[in-house]
């Protein structure tokens, strides 16, 4: 994948992930949607937890924005089904243990915690338009707010 720093106007990188449930889902579905992307990095950890359930809780606000919801992890599919049965979760959930689609995004970066360096997904949302090109990026998400924020920003689409 390409080292290109993804902005707004370029086009997205086009995936096809396993989801929730068993099924695929890729770019391609959301065609003249718009598709709020977020990326967490692990499930049923505290912040994730609390991101995705503010996600799930504003989809009918976003589904009113013209805006379907992904979330995407490096979480094996069966760990995904079982996050999202324990929090009664609505949104889409996708996995890549490839991390081809995480690199392909930029969230894929080395991380520190306790002085140990590791591989790890950066929290970040992009909001992509019904043109498939990315109209806005959240670089450093903080959990609280955020969904509400990322709605307003589909809102004005």
């Amino acid at each position: 994948m390409s080292d290109r720093e993804l902005a707004p106007g370029t086009k997205a990188p086009a995936f096809t992930l396993p989801r929730d449930g068993g099924d695929t889902v890729s770019l391609a579905d959301f065609a003249g949607h718009a598709l709020v992307l977020y990326f967490y990095p692990r499930a049923d950890t505290s912040g994730c937890t609390k991101e995705a359930i503010d996600f799930s809780r504003l989809k009918s606000a976003f589904g009113k924005a013209g805006a379907a919801i992904l979330g995407v992890s490096a979480d094996p599919v069966p760990a995904q089904d079982k996050f999202k049965a324990k929090h009664k979760l609505t949104i889409a959930l996708a996995s890549d243990e490839t991390h081809r689609m995480l690199e392909a995004y930029g969230v894929w970066q080395e991380k520190s915690m306790y002085g140990r360096k590791f591989m790890g997904i950066t929290r970040r949302t992009f909001l992509i338009g019904p043109d498939q090109r990315v109209v806005r990026i959240w670089p450093k998400v903080s959990v609280s707010g955020h969904a509400e924020e990322v709605l307003a920003a589909a809102r004005a689409l």
